[in-house]
């Protein structure tokens, strides 16, 4: 190949590359990665001061750091395109038909039941680790994805769109999760105020306010009450969301543009953020016994062996049982490969981690450290593993002349 024809290879496959689910995926790893050289660099003390430092007091308003502004603040935006995400699937998705949904939705929950089970085998001998069952119990969608867009034509579309779906499954489990087990005091005023504003988007709803701007504001506003009401602020994102209406102005799809808005906004700005501002942890003096602790071990073992297990041991039941159809021109080898790329946790999983451990002090604070320890080995060794299976399936003949698929 001439060294023009090797140079026009290069840009098309960096410009698809680019353009594919492979490059979210992608950007994530290198946030990871980036975030553990600084914390454990000569500018550590600045990376953890620029995140928890106080701004003020917590008199002066609840969210007084960084950190706190990240988690609870940003990544409402998260949630809030989740929900999006979720109303479109039911609406008009896959997760509209009933015969369609039936597979996702039972291995999903068997992939968020088997992880915690696999953690509380290991860890819930230590009341103090208990907490952080639901840590492994959720998949990363742009990471996960990410992964299967650089395998390119190796993985069948049913496959992704599985994939996908139970990722989105996921996703309402693991906010049903904190908005049931990771709320510790109820505030009824703010909560009943909570109620009063969401009422009233979905009254807005009802009489066909096709205008952005005042479910901005009012989101804005809910935001605030849940912030305050005890539960966890970012459901505040994921009910606004669902208050959106489908269809807007000139038979166009409002909730499909406002979440065509946010996306890039959403995978360039704000997970990148709360990856890097979670994904540092200091890791000089850990070894093989401080990988080995219960908690690292736990959350890495829910993620690697738990969610493949459930999932894989459920689609395998499902098919066998004649209950639904084995996924039209797959194999059990690339099944298999997806449902351990369910393992790649991040995102979700570095936030449930913060939420189960939480407080100030050095117990707390090593807890939240040896979580995302097990996190990252968790998703990277899923990443790898999933990896390595599906590109061992090889090819499928009609899409081997895919021009718009990365060459990896």
């Amino acid at each position: 190949m001439s060294e023009p024809n090797i140079l026009r290879s290069a840009v098309r496959n960096f410009t698809a590359l680019f353009k594919a689910d492979a490059f979210e995926g992608m950007l994530l790893i290198a946030v990871a990665i980036v975030a553990l050289v600084v914390a454990n660099s000569g500018v550590a003390d600045a990376y953890f001061a620029l995140f928890n430092g106080y701004l003020w007091s917590k008199e002066t308003f609840y969210l007084n750091t960084i950190h706190l502004w990240v988690n609870d603040g940003l990544m409402v935006i998260f949630f809030f395109v989740v929900g999006l995400e979720v109303k479109r699937e039911l609406y008009r998705g896959n997760l509209s038909d009933p015969k369609a949904r039936t597979l996702p939705i039972v291995a999903a929950a068997a992939g968020m039941a088997a992880p915690a089970a696999v953690y509380m085998l290991i860890a819930g001998g230590q009341p103090e680790l208990m907490r952080g069952w639901a840590i492994p119990a959720a998949t990363d969608i742009a990471f996960a994805m990410g992964v299967v867009g650089l395998l390119g034509t190796r993985v069948p579309a049913p496959l992704r769109l599985f994939l996908l779906t139970v990722a989105i499954v996921d996703d309402i489990g693991a906010v049903t999760i904190i908005a049931i087990f990771y709320t510790e005091e109820i505030k009824m005023m703010f909560l009943a105020a909570s109620a009063v504003v969401l009422g009233l988007m979905f009254v807005m709803n009802k009489m066909r306010v096709m205008h952005m701007a005042p479910y901005i504001l009012l989101s804005i506003v809910l935001w605030y009450c849940v912030l305050y009401s005890g539960v966890h602020a970012t459901i505040a994102g994921v009910l606004a969301a669902l208050t959106i209406p489908m269809y807007g102005k000139n038979d166009g799809c409002m909730l499909e543009d406002m979440e065509h808005s946010l996306v890039p906004w959403n995978a360039y700005m704000v997970v990148p953020i709360f990856g890097f501002a979670n994904a540092g942890v200091d890791i000089s003096g850990i070894g093989l016994e401080e990988l080995l602790a219960p908690l690292p071990l736990a959350v890495g073992a829910g993620l690697v062996l738990g969610k493949q297990i459930g999932i894989f041991a459920t689609v395998f039941a499902l098919v066998k049982l004649k209950i639904v159809p084995k996924p039209p021109g797959c194999s059990w080898a690339e099944i298999w490969g997806v449902t351990i790329l369910c393992g790649i946790g991040f995102t979700m999983s570095l936030f449930i981690g913060e939420l189960a451990f939480t407080g100030t002090d050095e117990a707390a604070r090593l807890l939240r450290d040896e979580a995302k320890i097990g996190v990252l080995l968790g998703s990277l060794i899923s990443a790898v593993m999933g990896y390595t299976v599906l590109r061992m399936t090889g090819k499928h003949g009609e899409e081997k002349d895919d021009p718009n698929s990365p060459v990896v």
